[in-house]
């Protein structure tokens, strides 16, 4: 056998993959991938794929990046890892200090961890804490999370259970702890309250509602800031994010921004809640935060929150969280490196231009008709696929139509994923125009090519 028959044989014989259905993947051809370089992926056979899904939604300056290579380096010639337990590091030291001067507000207390799901877990903790900590009998009823329907924060089980999209989280019911949902302002569902500022109206007058009678009980209101990624890319009206912030101000509710997938530029500004003006009580930060290359996350916060945790040892303040590789070297190394070239590269200015432009050559999807509703924020986009416009019927699972269309996309050189009926988009930040445009007619192209043969209402 050849190495790709070797690596294909051993991949379905030994790894368990992530939200894969392991059955239908042990029936296809995998795609391994060997190297990267710039906006490209390349598999162990040696074809080049555009990479329209930023490697899950983190890649920053492309793959093989010269000078975070060097960082990387570097760091593991000085120390690869000693714990932040009771001790410190160099790197963690410099990313806290940075993360502090450019998020918003007056955050400026970090918690390091190695992934999104881990950034919220702390997060509600943090929060939870926090209440019992200035008064554990005032604030006894303190217990429960707000999140939005269709909400998506992590898979560990107190991520999940703040989380709102069926599919993945109803099998874990019995494990999770109770969530109070709020309605979603997915505009283009919602038509049957008005244009997207009445959609807007109602969904937060529910939310007064549900802040009126619950406060007492709500530790925390946790929302993705201007995109629910996983939801299907549901883009937020203007001032949503906003208004929201201020109902957790009158009530008494920490606000918890999760802006893992929509942070690092990706919202077109370095954190999507800057749009908005809004300073959240606690931030979740990971994905882009190493350009693509390392596991990282935090949870940042503010001396308010923090200082409710100072105390004597008897008092049993501390937050007793941790784990082994929290605030490792070489990924914070990696990090500071990330954050200087983004600074220095002017990436933010940049994503601002191409985001225009892609708006503009997406425009030209709408000419096939199962496409149903566009949705960009900056460098995300979710192109929702239906069977009939009028009535917004979505093709079912059975159908296949969309898997259809990703894997066609993948023969014609590009990868991109679903989130059930939409196809995603979210390029490296640092891919060009042209690059924009080819992603953009590849995916065209695929649309048309799957669904060229059906009897469609336009």
């Amino acid at each position: 056998m050849n190495l790709y028959q070797d690596l294909e044989k051993w991949d379905k014989e030994y790894v368990w993959h992530p939200f894969t259905q392991m059955k239908a993947y042990r029936e296809s051809k995998p795609l391994i991938i060997d190297r990267g370089e710039g906006s490209y992926l390349f598999d162990v056979e040696g074809k080049r794929y555009l990479d329209g899904y930023a490697s899950l939604w983190v890649n920053v300056h492309g793959h093989n990046d010269k000078e975070l290579n060097k960082a990387l380096h570097e760091q593991v010639e000085k120390i690869a890892h000693s714990t932040l337990l009771g001790s410190a590091n160099v790197p963690s030291i410099l990313l806290a200090k940075k993360l502090a001067e450019i998020t918003p507000g007056h955050l400026s207390k970090v918690f390091y961890s190695d992934t999104g799901a881990a950034s919220v877990e702390i997060a509600l903790k943090i929060a939870y804490q926090y209440w019992k900590n200035i008064d554990s009998e005032k604030y006894s009823q303190k217990n429960k999370f707000i999140s939005l329907n269709e909400a998506y924060h992590g898979d560990t089980v107190g991520a999940v259970s703040v989380g709102g999209i069926d599919l993945f989280h109803r099998i874990f019911e019995p494990l999770l702890f109770e969530r109070i949902p709020m309605p979603s302002p997915y505009t283009y569902r919602m038509t049957e309250y008005g244009d997207a500022e009445a959609v807007k109206k109602y969904c937060l007058d529910e939310l007064e509602k549900l802040l009126k009678e619950r406060a007492d009980e709500v530790a925390g209101l946790i929302i993705e800031p201007l995109v629910q990624g996983a939801a299907g890319m549901i883009t937020q009206p203007f001032g949503f994010l906003k208004e929201v912030e201020k109902l957790c101000r009158k009530y008494h509710v920490l606000l918890i921004c999760d802006e893992v997938a929509v942070g690092w530029g990706r919202t077109g500004s370095l954190f999507a809640c800057e749009q908005e003006d809004v300073v959240p009580d606690i931030m979740c930060v990971g994905k882009g935060i190493t350009g693509g290359y390392m596991p990282l996350a935090a949870t940042i916060t503010h001396d308010q929150i923090f200082n409710a945790f100072l105390g004597e040892p008897d008092e049993h303040k501390t937050f007793y969280h941790g784990h082994t590789y929290t605030g490792n070297q070489l990924v914070c190394a990696v990090a500071l490196k990330n954050i200087e070239l983004i600074e220095k590269r002017e990436l933010i200015k940049d994503i601002a231009k191409k985001s225009k432009h892609l708006e503009e050559k997406l425009n030209v999807l709408y000419e096939l008709p199962v496409v149903g509703d566009i949705r960009q924020r900056g460098l995300m986009v979710g192109i929702e696929i239906v069977k009939d416009r009028t009535s917004k019927e979505t093709f079912s699972t059975k159908e296949t139509i969309v898997p259809d269309i990703i894997q066609t996309a993948r023969q014609n050189g590009l990868i991109i994923r679903e989130l059930g009926p939409v196809i995603t988009m979210m390029p490296i930040l640092s891919m060009t125009e042209t690059e924009l445009d080819q992603m953009v007619e590849i995916v065209y192209r695929s649309i048309q090519t799957v669904t060229a043969s059906l009897s469609l209402p336009r």
